[in-house]
């Protein structure tokens, strides 16, 4: 399937049939700052979003919200609902659709720091009382299969979207490397594929009950192995099958830092919509954009319209990353990279598509 992507991208470049017009997704996504400076986010949000063409937002709470069905999981520095609201507003003042995020499934612990929901439910633990002080580990996951589970995350879903008021959540579930271990005794018998796709299928079809579109990161749909593109990137423990065992409305973030790699059109013509997503390269970010934009001139009509645009990624904290946009050098290379690769980025969207800028 992947050979066959790069061959439609080649013969797209002959194809003479018109773009399908601007690009539906023109997405920044940020780590959300500390609850003090909410503030300097509005106004980024209401000065740079229009003059940049924004029309998506996606902000990355975790558990950083003050639940209130399972208060015990809110995590260091919480937004109350009446603070997310006032994100929303912003966003709404400006036309752009705000996406709230939590991490899920991976991504339970950094470093030393396991995040809460394994802290005070550790029974959700997939290698739970294994990796002390998560030595010889990446992150820690949850157990898809543990008892209750479902139950703390939906409701945690739905409470954080509600105060959003959001037609869509971000589930993160980027660079899963525990999963159906075989010490857990919930997953015994069964392989990474099922229980990868068990999840996805579990948190898409909750989210589409609540009328929601569901939005991941793309990276455990992608074999690792036969491309060259690893563990990071893609996917070595099988998970990748799991691709046709999912539903197909679910909007990928195929994020690549590297390579403009073709996967695009790998994940369009599996039926999925997909969004590439770039970081603090802006030469690497424009060869993407070529690529979403080679999808949409030269394929079917029904390929085509699953190449949806653009999400792009800054990993350097909400507060850098504004202060680095708003031309402050003394932020560190990462933030003034990503800031430098998303106005660069955004600039080309503009030139190719001027109905984009409002």
């Amino acid at each position: 399937m992947f050979g066959t992507a790069i061959l439609l991208l080649t013969l797209m470049q002959t194809s003479a049939k018109p773009p399908l017009g601007p690009l539906p997704v023109r997405g920044l996504h940020l780590s959300a700052p500390d609850t003090k400076n909410i503030g300097m986010l509005t106004t980024f949000i209401k000065d740079a979003f229009p003059r940049e063409g924004v029309n998506t937002f996606v902000l990355e709470f975790d558990y950083r919200f003050k639940f209130k069905k399972h208060p015990e999981i809110a995590d260091g520095d919480p937004y109350s609902a009446d603070q997310v609201k006032q994100i929303a507003q912003a966003c709404k003042d400006v036309g752009v659709r705000f996406i709230p995020q939590i991490n899920l499934l991976g991504h339970q612990s950094w470093a030393a720091h396991t995040e809460s929901l394994l802290r005070v439910h550790p029974e959700f633990d997939e290698t739970r009382g294994k990796y002390p002080n998560n030595k010889g580990i990446y992150c820690r996951s949850y157990c898809p299969n543990a008892p209750g589970l479902h139950q703390v995350i939906f409701d945690s879903i739905d409470e954080l979207c509600d105060a959003a008021g959001s037609d869509a959540f971000h589930c993160g579930m980027d660079e899963i490397f525990i999963l159906a271990d075989p010490d857990c005794p919930n997953c015994k018998g069964k392989t990474a594929a099922e229980t990868f796709a068990g999840e996805v299928t579990a948190l898409h079809d909750h989210l589409k009950s609540t009328g929601r579109q569901m939005w991941m990161w793309g990276d455990r749909f992608i074999d690792g192995r036969s491309n060259g593109l690893g563990e990071w990137e893609a996917s070595q423990n099988g998970t990748w099958t799991a691709i046709g065992n999912v539903p197909k409305d679910i909007m990928i973030c195929d994020w690549h830092y590297e390579h403009a790699e073709p996967t695009p059109a790998y994940f369009a013509m599996n039926g999925m919509p997909v969004v590439v997503s770039p970081w603090r390269r802006s030469e690497l970010a424009i060869q993407q954009l070529g690529l979403m934009e080679e999808i949409r001139k030269g394929a079917n009509e029904k390929i085509a319209s699953k190449a949806q645009g653009v999400l792009h990624t800054t990993w350097c904290g909400a507060e850098s990353f504004i202060k680095a946009y708003n031309g402050d050098t003394k932020q560190g290379r990462q933030a003034t990279e990503a800031a430098k690769c998303f106005k660069d980025l955004f600039k080309a969207i503009r030139e190719s598509e001027p109905v984009a800028a409002k």
